[in-house]
């Protein structure tokens, strides 16, 4: 039985992990647009490359907005 609290425990875990990184993704694509950047190549990279970590770089490292 403990088991399987556990497995529920770590579905769910997955999921709103899995529920985060879609949002932020969502969120990186839109910001990319808005800044004059393919949305699409950095929503990959930031998927591709170890995605907490590189969402922080896109954040600290992003083009400021244009005029």
């Amino acid at each position: 039985m403990a088991e399987f609290i556990g497995g529920i425990f770590l579905l769910f875990l997955g999921l709103i992990l899995l529920g985060l990184m879609v949002i932020s993704l969502v969120w990186a694509y839109n910001d990319a647009e808005k800044r004059g950047r393919q949305g699409c190549l950095v929503v990959i990279l930031l998927f591709l490359f170890s995605w907490p970590f590189s969402l922080l770089l896109w954040i600290v490292f992003r083009p400021d907005l244009p005029d």
